[in-house]
This record gives structure tokens, sequence and C-alpha cells, in this order.
């Protein structure tokens, strides 16, 4: 019997643990080295006087990858995760406009429209908003289906080693269905006339880390996951994923570290021989898969004649916006607000510009409010409720401490006045934030950004960073920052993607399920 290939896997993210899930499956021997404390990256948590935070991804989408995924590494996801389909998805709050027929707050300035997973009532709400945008609806979130199932099938699941693995004949065949060459914002506007429709449109692109404005159409395929996948929440938050994923790891033999930080990638004649940990200790492999920030990877753990990208490829990148985000414990329930709340500010284009374009704090954010504490009273002591306050805002700014709880004292004022939340700040008990400078120093997440590279049209597909290294054999990448990209679910597809990689198998198609074990 051939003996047990060895792989180390560097930090612990959705991506880093799916990959860990995957080759112990396929009988590799793996190991999982974490800088932090505790397992799960972005999704770790914090438990503070009696609350436990989800600290960063908060909404579970594409119920379908995440079984695809379950089902490729011999699990089901009802055995691991107790799902919750939420409804309302999510509440929206319209600062400064008068939407028709639509509810306001009490002092009649903020416009509510609740979205459900419902077709027929999103078709109702939507028709009385603008007269005849139901039947626009059906049509666009047809073609967003049609689009979601080509990218899945076809795009998604496919690596791309070069240009010419994306401009193909099919690619050009596709590619107008799928609406690659055209931004979002004109793609929504064939379709719809009235603001408040075209930010309900367009709103997922935070997900994504970018602006309607400079991010291809392609993307209008969240609209199919948010309205015909529908939106969930796993019982005892987020962080049940984490655990899921952990879990399945050991049962095939994963062994994980916590506050290991690694100092450096030991190479040789061109192939990765293992890590070397900040404390001196050297640990040999096979394989290296890195979890970790690639640009940190890059640039502080390997060397110069190593790297894959240079400073000035880095140094050009678009980045996702940070964030500051505020995990507050209230008392008392907040009643005006569901378990996804979303305030979108008036001047849409303005808020995306303070982000892109002239990064500065945003004046009149648009943000996102969550309260689990809604679907799930675990998370809060009895009689208080749980939220978790996201502002987006442009990486690299910077800010002094002053500066910073000057701009949360702002933000919650606009969150009291126009989401009809009395007296908040009074009824804070707990409060811990996190910011771009946090984001630097636990996730090694260069400029501070929440979420990595923006899915603009020359950082998607072949133009985001590979999850093969260009100089290192036996040295991969997988999480956000490579492809497909952004999110929970697509980091899912990041780790499916290595272990492509390792098997020499080419297709854009997911792999059938499940995988055998090989040594």
């Amino acid at each position: 019997m051939t003996a047990q290939k060895k792989v180390i896997i560097i930090g612990s993210g959705i991506g880093g643990l799916a990959t860990a899930c995957i080759l112990g499956k396929a009988g590799y021997s793996v190991e999982v080295f974490e800088k932090n404390e505790q397992l799960g990256g972005r999704l770790s948590v914090i438990e503070q006087d009696g609350f436990r935070f989800d600290m960063g991804p908060s909404w579970y989408l594409m119920p379908d990858v995440f079984e695809h995924f379950f089902a490729l590494i011999g699990e089901k996801v009802e055995n691991h995760l107790n799902l919750i389909p939420l409804a309302p998805s999510y509440r929206i709050f319209f600062k400064d406009e008068v939407i028709p027929n639509m509810q306001t707050t009490p002092d009649g300035s903020t416009s509510i429209i609740d979205m459900y997973a419902d077709i027929e009532k999103t078709v109702a709400t939507l028709d009385k908003i603008e007269p005849g945008a139901g039947e626009k609806f059906r049509d666009y979130l047809k073609r967003s289906e049609y689009q979601y199932g080509v990218a899945t099938d076809r795009f998604m699941y496919k690596n791309y080693s070069s240009v010419f693995d994306f401009l193909t004949w099919e690619m050009a065949k596709e590619g107008s269905k799928l609406s690659v060459f055209t931004k979002m914002n004109s793609y929504v506007s064939r379709f719809f006339t009235h603001d408040a429709i075209k930010k309900i449109m367009q709103y997922t692109l935070v997900f994504l880390g970018s602006s309607p404005y400079n991010t291809p159409a392609l993307y209008n395929i969240m609209t199919h996951v948010d309205f015909n996948g529908g939106v969930f929440y796993p019982q005892g938050g987020m962080n049940e994923i984490v655990q899921a994923l952990v879990n399945i790891g050991k049962k095939h033999g994963v062994v994980y570290h916590v506050n290991t930080p690694v100092s450096q990638v030991q190479t040789m004649n061109g192939h990765a021989t293992g890590i070397t940990l900040e404390n001196g200790e050297l640990h040999t492999a096979d394989i290296v898969v890195s979890n970790g920030d690639i640009h940190h990877t890059e640039m502080k753990l390997l060397t110069e004649a190593d790297r894959s990208y240079s400073e000035e490829y880095w140094n050009t990148r678009v980045l996702a916006p940070s964030a500051l985000i505020m995990y507050l414990g209230v008392e008392g329930e907040v009643p005006s607000l569901s378990h996804h709340n979303l305030l979108f500010a008036k001047d849409w284009k303005k808020g995306f510009a303070e982000i892109f374009d002239t990064p500065l704090w945003p004046s009149d954010p648009s943000l996102y409010v969550c309260v689990p504490s809604k679907t799930d009273p675990s998370v809060a002591p009895k009689g208080h409720e749980n939220l978790f306050v996201l502002v987006p805002i442009a990486a690299n700014l910077t800010y002094t401490e002053a500066e910073l709880d000057a701009k949360t004292d702002q933000y919650l004022e606009l969150i009291t006045t126009h989401m009809d939340i009395p007296n908040l700040k009074e009824r804070i008990i707990t409060k811990k934030l996190f910011c771009v400078k946090d984001f630097e120093s636990r996730y090694n997440s260069l400029g501070g950004t929440a979420l990595g590279l923006a899915h603009t049209m020359r950082q998607t597909a072949c133009f985001r960073p590979d999850t093969i290294s260009k100089k290192i054999d036996n040295l991969y990448y997988v999480g956000g920052n490579t492809n497909p990209g952004i999110g929970v679910p697509i980091c899912l597809i990041s780790a499916e993607l290595v272990y492509k990689r390792l098997i020499g198998e080419h297709t854009g198609h997911p792999l059938p399920t499940p995988i055998t074990e090989t040594k």
C-alpha cells in the first residue's frame, strides 16, 4: 500500500476547512494550522456578557452548493445543521424615500419593504411600487435562474490556468446570455425604472464586495440565489458550519492546531516541502495549501523568487470594502427589525463612490443589521437582543480611536432614527467594535478588506489569482481571493477546485459524488 501523502493547510477559514474534509476523505494525511485562538477564520465567534456573536458572515445562501459539497464528502447537511427558513428573508428600510403603497417608520421618513422567497408575494410588492414591474421581475428572475444554472454547471467549478481557458468557444457562445460583458447597473436598468427596485436587485453585490457600476452583470445570478434559493439560518449561528466541517474532518483523521502562526512556506528546487511556524518548528509535507490571505502568503511567507504575484500586481488590485462592525448586546426587544435588515441611503451612487472612488468615511451609508436573537434565543440572554451592525467602508481607511468612536455614535444615531429603535444607545449593555485595523491584524487581510478582491471584470474567473502557484509545485491556494471568489458557499467550491487540481480534473462541471478514498 502506498504511504499517505501529507498535506498541510495554512488557515482555517471555510476554504481551508472544506479542503481538509475533501482531502481527508480522499485518504490524505491532513494537518491544519490556524494563527488565531479558534478555528473558522471570519466565521469565528465572540462570547461576551452572555451574548454569542458570529464575527463575520451571517447569511446562509445557496443551499444547493452546501448540499453538493456535503454529498461530495459522503455527508448530508441535515445531519449536521438545523436550517431555519427565514420569512421574511430580509427587511429593507429606504431612508428619506416615500415609496408608493409601502409602510413607513412612525415619523414617515423611511419606507419599509419586506422581501420573501415567495415569487407571488414579490411580484405583488413590485407591482405596487412600479406598475408592470412584477411581470418584468418574472422575466428577470427566469434569466437569472438560467444564468445561475449555466454558471454553476460550466464555469464556477472550473479552474483557469490562463485567459485561454476562459475565452473559449463555450464562453463565446454563452457569454452574451450570461451578460459577462455588461455592467450590473446597466443590466438592471433595462428591466426596471424605479430606483427602489433597482436597489433591491443590486444590493446582493455587497456580498461580493463590489459596486453595481463596475461589476459584470453575470452576478445578477444572485437574484436567483436570493429569491429561488431562499435565506436560511443554521440554529446556533453560522459558526455551526465551522463545527460541522471540523467534526467531519476529524472523522477522516484531520489534525487541527490553533495559536500556531506560520512564518514561512518551505521550498526546495521549485517544490513546496512544508512550513516553518513562528516558534521555529518545522513541519514537512508533500502538499501545502494556503487558505491565508494570498497577498500575505505571497509577500510574507514566500521568498521573492517563489512568488507568483509581484507587489505591483497587488497595488493595482481593486479591494472589496472593509467594514465597521458593531457587536451589540441590547436590553429589551427591537420590534421594528427582522432577522436580516438593510438600511439603504437615498444617494446610492454616492455611497459606492465613497467606498471605491474617493475613499472616505461614508457620510450617509447604506448598512446592514442582523438580529439573530429573533430566530435563535441561545445567542442572547432572555429579554435581550443580539445586534450585528455592519457599515461598509473603504479598505485602507485610516482613523484614530476617537474617530472610530465618533463614527460609531453617528451610525448608531442613524439606525436609531431611521430603523425606529428608540433609545438604542442607552440600551446597549455590551459592545465590541471591529474595523479595518482588526481585519489586518486578525486575518492578515490586505488593506483591511473585509472580503478580499472585489468582483470586477478584471478580477473574475481567469483574472483572479489562481488556485495553484505559478512558481512552486505542490503549493495551492483556496478561499475568497481565488476562484470562484467571495462567499461561504463559493469557498466550498474553491476547495473542490483544489481537489480537481490534485487529481487532474479539468472540466467545469461539479464532480460526481461522493469522493472515494485514494492513497
